[in-house]
Order: C-alpha cells, then structure tokens, then sequence
C-alpha cells in the first residue's frame, strides 16, 4: 500500500504555544503549590489531555470550578471575555494560552463592531472557540454554519451594514462564497480571520484526496479542524476514517486500495500519527 501523509499534519502553531504553557506552568506547579487548572480542555485532543490530568493538571469544566488562589490556563480557543473578567476578580493567576490567531480575531471583532454594524460569525455556535469570539462583538451577532444556513435565515435582513468573520478554522471556500452573497445586498466589512495553517491543511488534504482511494484523518472527534479536514476529503468522493488511534483503523473499508492518504488534525500528537502509518503500512 502506497501511504501519502500530509506535511501539514499534526500540531498548528497556535497548539504548540498552548502545550509550551502548559509544561511550564506544570514545572513551576510541581516545585510550588496551589492547583494548576486548565478551563475547558486546553485542546481537542483526549490522549493528549489524559496525559497532563494523569500528571495532577485539573481540566475545570466551569468558572465556578475555580479557587482563589489557583492558576488558571486559558484554553488554545479562548473564552469570553466576561469570563476572564470573573477569574481575575476571584483572585486566579490567569496563563493565556489563547492561540494568537484566534486572539487577533477577537481584537478584530472588537475594534470592527465598536462604531456599529451587526456580525455575521461563520462558524458552529457551541464551539469555545465561538463563544469567546461572540463574546467581543459590540451589538448585535449572528452565528451561522453555512451559506444555505444564513440564507434561509437573514437575521438582518433591513441592515445596510454588517461584519463578516469566521471561526479560525472554518472552511475557506464557504466563507468566500459566504462574502459574495452578502456583498450582493449589504456595506460589507470582511475580518480575515481564517487562519492560514487551516486553509495549508485544507489544501492539501484537498489535493491528497485527488490522487488517494480512500483517506485516513487522524484527530479528536471533538476537533472542529479536524472534521473539516475530514468533510473536504468527503466532498473528493472518497471514503473517509475520521480516526482519534491506530486501533480505530477499519482495515476492511481499505482493500483493495493501492493508494491511502493520510493526515491529521491541528491538536494530533505527531506519535500518533506515526502509529497510524504504522499501522497501515502493516496492511
């Protein structure tokens, strides 16, 4: 079997960062003491998080979790800003983890909306990294998952200006058919706020599917990045494992294929993706 593996697979810029924090803050817990608590998974990826709560990181799953006293690490997605607020009037030593990609689209957001205008935000609503980017705008917001979506809907159908921005790692594609649309009826402001690495990784996992028979996408099922990875190879008419280990690996839904592509999410340890090449090269 012939493996294609993406050289964008595994961590992003912004999940490096986070994970750095993480062993520092970590380091100095071990030597002190007081808690060291992560708000929400610092990523999507539970291997990864299974091995820092194994080492004593607490993974709090609301602000009400939190002591005076203990060290807070903002997840690589961000939280809303009142909540930020909140710890820091607990008395919490806050580590912002925040990727810099999704604070500039944050600050973005914010400066953008102060003068007025409503926001359209491109991207799944329950997502953290969602609700913290809501969480900057100044008047009204609307939250979208696709351009059918928002046409059906037309929240601010009588507006004559609105800002457009996405979710980090929403697709591209969408979201320039997205401003075309809206550019037909409204004043339009457009907020980049795409990452680069996502759009990388979207492409190639676009161009891998072209020449593969099925694709292998390696992540957490909870990783909007790495579902969106998956959806794109989909959308190239081939079969698609959205897999988080080795042991997931259907070997079945691969015979007969010469060719597999493989890559992987923004939060997938490169040990992993190793295993799982691994595995398939013992096919």
């Amino acid at each position: 079997m012939n493996i294609l593996r993406a050289r964008t697979a595994g961590f992003c810029m912004g999940v490096g960062l986070a994970l750095r924090k993480l062993d520092e803050a970590l380091a100095l817990q071990k030597k002190g003491e007081g808690r060291l608590v992560m708000l929400g998974p610092i990523i999507h990826n539970p291997q990864v998080l299974d091995s820092y709560t194994r080492q004593g990181v607490i993974c709090a799953e609301s602000p009400a979790d939190i002591r005076p006293g203990d060290t807070v690490l903002i997840r690589a997605h961000g939280i809303p800003r009142e909540v930020e607020a909140s710890l820091r009037n607990l008395g919490a030593t806050i580590l912002d983890a925040t990727c810099p990609r999704v604070k500039e689209a944050q600050l973005a957001i914010d400066n953008a909306t102060r003068t007025g205008g409503s926001l359209y935000l491109f991207g799944e609503a329950e997502h953290p990294e969602v609700r913290g980017l809501v969480s900057y705008a100044n008047g009204p917001c609307h939250v979208f998952g696709s351009l059918r979506e928002l046409k059906e809907e037309q929240p601010f159908a009588h507006e004559d200006t609105v800002i457009l921005a996405a979710q980090t790692t929403q697709e591209r594609e969408e979201f320039e058919a997205i401003k075309i649309w809206l550019a037909g009826s409204y004043g339009l402001t457009v907020l980049d706020t795409i990452c680069d690495a996502t759009r990388r990784r979207q492409e190639e996992a676009r161009a891998l599917s072209a020449q593969a028979e099925a694709m292998i996408v390696v992540g957490g099922k909870s990783s909007g990045n790495t579902r969106r990875l998956a959806d794109v190879a989909r959308s190239c008419g081939i079969p698609v494992q959205h897999i988080e280990t080795p042991d997931e690996l259907s070997a079945d839904a691969l015979r007969g294929c010469a060719t597999v592509g493989l890559t992987a999410g923004a939060s997938t340890p490169r040990s992993i993706i190793d295993a799982v090449e691994q595995a398939l090269s013992r096919l």
